[in-house]
């Protein structure tokens, strides 16, 4: 029988998503739903988030910390937080182009565009269709 040291796992995987946040793919299921393993993750590369649990997905605080590094991380976040206006504005702010992730309401919202679009003049392609259209 292989005896394996739960802590030392716990370590290994911590160092490699601390070293490159794409290796949490690699983790148990078990470590992909720990907050410490996540958050060292997607703060080290946003993109991380794809891999996360479903329920860390929708903890604000790991989907800010994964779009502050990445806006395009906001693809992987769930939907009520692609609702939400603070994580959605950082998210454009990184990357104007993440407005596509963005719920429909906050694609009509004024200051999320124009936010979006000044960081990313491409960004207005995403922007409903009453922003983009001069009365």
């Amino acid at each position: 029988m292989i005896m394996i040291d739960i802590d030392s796992t716990f370590e290994n995987v911590l160092a490699a998503v601390t070293q490159n946040g794409r290796a949490l793919r690699y983790a148990s299921e078990r470590l992909k739903d720990d907050y410490k393993i996540v958050l060292a993750a997607v703060t080290q590369n946003g993109d991380a988030l794809q891999h996360v649990s479903e329920r860390l997905k929708n903890d604000d605080k790991i989907v800010l910390a994964a779009v502050r590094k990445n806006g395009l991380a906001l693809r992987f976040a769930s939907e009520g937080l692609r609702n939400d206006k603070d994580i959605v504005m950082t998210a454009v702010r990184e990357n104007g182009e993440a407005l596509q992730y963005a719920s429909e309401g906050l694609r009509n919202d004024d200051k999320i565009v124009s936010v979006a679009v000044r960081e990313n003049g491409e960004a207005l392609r995403y922007a409903s269709k009453r922003l983009r259209n001069y009365h």
